[in-house]
């Protein structure tokens, strides 16, 4: 091989060397940067990229893919004095590759300490009951603060979660018989709540029930009177009728009621349960006497009534029609 045929050789093997170094293939949700004599120039896409070889350098190799960092547990103390240990995770995603590489070193090692920092600063503010209700609100708050802190590097903060948050053992005992002491009050209060709702449930139904009655007793007596000034009204009306018998010169009339009374009150006597025997005076004279009062009666009310047409009488063999 003579001198000329090995410059060839040469020439086509740095030929090749340049080729293969100035195409870069960059892989899927990955981005590179190119630094030319030390200084950026662009950003590599996903994909096939010719880069100057010799001039051109890769600088930086970025995933553009949403990464997850664990956040370490660390002791924060609450605004009431209480020590408690949290950690946590928190998503982020580059979106400007070149911003990412040249505006911070050490990019997850900074969004990290950021994130740690602003946990000690947001839940150091507040009291431990309310630490421990509202951890929606502290993961708000979080992605709020260090989202605009990191915005300057080219990433976004996507999401921040606070995984645990574990007081003191003696504090969580103490918190355990507070929760037993609400529960029971609680418990107390729904017990003497229910006592009191059986109580006033059964007043009411007393209530009603002596309305109920008295308004019986009031419907009772108000009949009870309608019948007696009914029976007064009849009463009224039999005496004004005796009364005109007496003025009209009948004085069967008056024997007539005294005998209906007398013999009215010798029943109520007779039917008496502790009346075996009845032995009383009797004056039979002034009975009969009565008894003929009413006997006087009748026989003036059907003279006075008149005589009852008969029927004529058919021959005999004739039908009535």
């Amino acid at each position: 091989m003579t001198g000329f045929s090995i410059f060839v050789l040469l020439v086509l093997v740095l030929a090749v060397l340049l080729v293969v170094m100035g195409v870069k293939a960059v892989p899927q949700g990955r981005e590179y940067t190119v630094e030319r004599f030390g200084r950026y120039t662009r950003t590599l896409t996903p994909g096939l990229n010719l880069i100057v070889p010799l001039v051109d350098r890769i600088g930086a190799k970025l995933s553009m893919m949403e990464t997850v960092l664990d956040v370490p547990q660390q002791d924060v103390i609450t605004r009431d004095n209480a020590l408690v240990t949290v950690d946590g995770v928190v998503f982020f995603q580059v979106l400007d590759a070149a911003r990412a590489a040249y505006e911070v070193s050490h990019l997850e090692n900074a969004i990290l300490n950021l994130t740690m920092t602003n946990v000690r600063t947001v839940m150091g503010s507040m009291d431990l009951d309310e630490l421990l209700s509202q951890r929606d609100k502290i993961n708000a708050q979080l992605l709020t603060v260090v989202d605009e802190a990191t915005t300057s590097w080219g990433v976004k903060v996507t999401r921040i979660e606070i995984k645990d948050i574990s007081p003191p053992r003696d504090l969580v005992d103490s918190m355990g018989r507070q929760m037993k002491a609400e529960r029971d009050k609680r418990a107390a209060i729904l017990e003497a709540e229910g006592l009191r709702q059986a109580a006033i449930l059964k007043a009411e139904g007393e209530k009603q029930a002596t309305i109920l009655a008295a308004e019986g007793r009031r419907e009772a007596a108000f009949r009870d009177a309608e019948a007696r000034e009914r029976e007064a009204e009849a009463e009224a009306r039999a005496t004004a009728v005796v009364s005109q018998a007496i003025g009209a010169g009948s004085v069967q009339a008056v024997n007539y009621f005294v005998a209906q009374r007398y013999v009215a009150a010798l029943e109520k006597v007779a039917s008496a349960p502790n009346q075996k025997v009845l032995m009383m005076p009797l004056e039979a004279a002034s009975v009969i006497g009565s008894i003929a009062g009413i006997g006087e009666l009748a026989r003036e009310a059907f003279a006075t009534r008149p005589a009852p047409t008969l029927p004529p009488t058919l021959p005999p063999g004739i039908p009535p029609a």
